[in-house]
């Protein structure tokens, strides 16, 4: 890597930490608090861009696409994180978002630094996974990492939709990618470990993503993930919650419902507020395409 001028600025020394091994415990939490209150900042200034992208990955998904996170290290095990918890969140197959990361499985709890250079290995792990209709979201930090930079542009050879998230300025990841979202951070607080300011802003940026996709593609009412899976106790109870508050049912009504509804928020928040069976609101929302705001444009039409 060439240290000189053109370094990443995320790889460069802070020169408000320089001191930070001399700092006590509450001044490193204090400086630390400090220069993670910049990034929100930073990611408000990327709001266009981000924009762009989503209503594109939007399109792409609305007609069956899929959506994939692909980087090494820090920022594909943020991707693996996000595409990890969409299911539960939103109730999609684990097939519509996918995160990948350099180097497989193994990279998910163990660093395999040299991974991250690999252009062919980007290439060929996009190549056996993604198709012209996928959205695919590279995610690297300095903005240059070979193994992204060979997913994106294989990506972009079999016509899949491509944007890259780093948090440098006029990378080549951007210029690369259809959309490039830029969160410049700057500096670490420990020089060059992305894990921290350029880690949360990929997480921040990335939950914008995945969660305004959803929330087009139907999956939340209001602010309710009424398409939660409850998968344990504390879920079950967040269904019936739900219910109680997307129809103003109380408790045990909500709980039988749900119960009828064999834990299915959507399909008792339905029956509830039109009247009708399990079948007939699982029938509303197969013929919308599982979008709720539609199933009830449906019913309401009845």
């Amino acid at each position: 890597m060439d240290l000189g001028v053109s370094q990443p600025v995320t790889e460069q020394r802070n020169e408000r930490t320089v001191h930070l091994d001399r700092l006590s415990i509450r001044e490193t939490l204090e400086v630390m608090n400090a220069e993670d209150q910049t990034v929100a900042v930073s990611v408000q200034k990327a709001l266009p861009q981000v924009e762009a992208a989503v209503i594109a990955i939007v399109q792409r998904m609305k007609q069956g696409g899929r959506l994939f996170y692909i980087g090494a290290g820090t920022s594909g095990r943020l991707g693996i994180l996000d595409a990890s918890e969409c299911p539960p969140t939103f109730g999609v197959e684990k097939e519509l978002v996918t995160g990948i990361i350099a180097g497989g499985e193994t990279a998910i709890v163990n660093a395999v630094e040299n991974a991250e250079d690999d252009e062919e290995a980007g290439v060929r792990d996009i190549a056996a996974l993604v198709s012209p209709r996928d959205a695919v979201v590279g995610i690297t930090a300095s903005g240059r990492t070979p193994y992204v930079l060979g997913a994106i542009r294989e990506a972009n050879r079999i016509g899949s939709l491509t944007v890259g998230v780093s948090c440098n300025e006029g990378t080549p990841l951007s210029r690369a990618a259809v959309h490039g979202i830029e969160v410049p951070v700057g500096p670490e607080v420990v020089t060059g470990s992305t894990r921290l300011k350029a880690g949360t802003a990929q997480k921040m940026v990335l939950n914008m993503i995945s969660t305004t996709a959803m929330i087009q593609l139907g999956k939340v009412y209001g602010n309710l993930m009424v398409n939660v899976q409850a998968t344990n106790l504390k879920l079950r109870d967040r269904v019936v919650r739900i219910v109680i508050d997307a129809t103003g049912a109380d408790r045990e009504t909500a709980e039988a419902y749900s119960l009828r509804a064999d834990g299915d928020a959507r399909v008792a928040i339905l029956m509830l507020k039109f009247g009708i069976d399990r079948t007939q609101a699982l029938n509303a929302l197969r013929s919308s395409g599982e979008h709720f705001g539609e199933a009830m444009k449906l019913l309401e039409r009845k």
